[in-house]
C-alpha cells in the first residue's frame, strides 16, 4: 500500500511539475534557482522506487517497465544537471511529463525476472554504460522532435505558445550535439563491455542476436552523424531523421524487444 502511494505522489509530483513548466505556462520563462531545483524532489523518489523495483530483491530485476523508468530518470538526471548551464525550461515539461509517464508504467506493470549472471561486476558495468547512453539518446531524440517542431512554425508570425516558450534553435541544436557525442562514447563502451560479458559468458566476443544487431547498427547512425557534422557541417533536418533513426534503432535492440515479448507476448 505505502509502494503504491509513493509511485501515485511521484507520478503526480513529475506531472504537476510538467504542467508548470510546459511551454507558454508559468514556469517556462523562470530563470531563478527554483526551475533548477524543484524537479529533484520526485527524481529523488523515482530513484528510490527504481531501486527498489530493480536491485530490491535476488539479482537484477530488468524488465520493459523497469527499463523505461531507469532511461527516464537517469533523462531527468541529466537534464537537470544540464538545466544549470543552458536555459531549456521550455523543454523541461516534456522531460517531465515523460518521467510521470514511465513512473505509472512502472507502478502497473507485473515484476520483472532477475537477470540471468546479473550478479557479474562485467554485467553491471556493462548496465551502467548502456542505461547512460540510452538517457542521454532519449534527450537527443526529444530535442530533435523539438527543433523539427520550432522550424516547421519558425517563420510565423505567432508561433504557437509551445514553440514560442522554447529555447532559441541554436541552443537546441548546440545542446543536441553534445548529448549526441557524449552518448556516442558511452554506447561505444557498451559495446566494448557487451564483448567482455560475451567473452565470459558465451565463450565469443559477439552474439548475432537483436540486441547486437542493432546495437551496433545505431553506433554506425550516430557514428556518420558526428562525421557528418563535422565534415560536411550536418543540421537542420538532416541532423534530426539522423538522430531520430538511430535513436529507434537503439531503442530496438532493448527496450522494444522487451516490449515485444513481455507485454504484447506475455513472456
Amino acid at each position: 500500500m505505502l509502494e503504491t502511494l509513493l509511485y501515485a505522489l511521484c507520478a503526480l509530483a513529475y506531472l504537476g511539475l510538467a504542467a508548470w513548466f510546459w511551454p507558454g505556462r508559468p514556469g517556462c520563462c523562470r530563470t531563478d534557482w527554483l526551475p533548477h531545483l524543484l524537479p529533484v524532489f520526485p527524481l529523488l523518489l523515482h530513484l528510490y522506487l527504481l531501486n527498489e523495483g530493480v536491485f530490491g530483491g535476488e539479482g537484477i530485476r530488468l524488465g520493459f517497465s523497469t527499463s523505461i523508468s531507469a532511461v527516464a530518470a537517469l533523462t531527468v538526471l541529466t537534464y537537470a544537471a544540464a538545466s544549470w548551464r543552458y536555459h531549456l525550461a521550455g523543454v523541461q515539461g516534456f522531460v517531465l511529463a515523460f518521467a510521470g509517464l514511465a513512473v505509472v508504467i512502472e507502478a502497473i506493470s507485473p515484476m520483472p525476472h532477475p537477470a540471468a549472471h546479473s550478479a557479474m561486476p562485467v554485467f553491471k558495468l556493462h548496465l551502467a554504460m548502456a542505461f547512460s547512453a540510452y538517457s542521454l539518446f532519449t534527450v537527443a531524440a526529444l530535442h530533435a522532435l523539438l527543433i523539427a517542431l520550432a522550424q516547421k512554425h519558425l517563420h510565423k508570425a505567432v508561433p504557437p505558445a509551445v514553440v514560442a516558450g522554447l529555447p532559441p534553435l541554436l541552443t537546441l541544436e548546440k545542446l543536441l550535439f553534445r548529448m549526441i557525442q557524449v552518448g556516442f562514447v558511452l554506447l561505444t563502451l557498451t559495446l566494448l563491455t557487451g564483448v567482455l560479458f560475451s567473452e565470459e559468458i558465451f565463450g565469443k566476443a559477439v552474439t548475432l542476436n537483436h540486441k547486437t544487431v542493432f546495437g551496433i547498427a545505431s553506433w554506425l547512425i550516430f557514428g556518420a552523424l558526428l562525421l557528418g557534422r563535422r565534415i560536411y557541417g550536418w543540421r537542420g533536418r538532416t541532423a534530426i531523421y539522423w538522430t531520430l533513426a538511430g535513436f529507434m534503432s537503439l531503442m530496438l535492440a532493448y527496450v522494444g524487444v522487451k516490449f515485444v515479448l513481455e507485454v504484447l507476448l506475455g513472456r
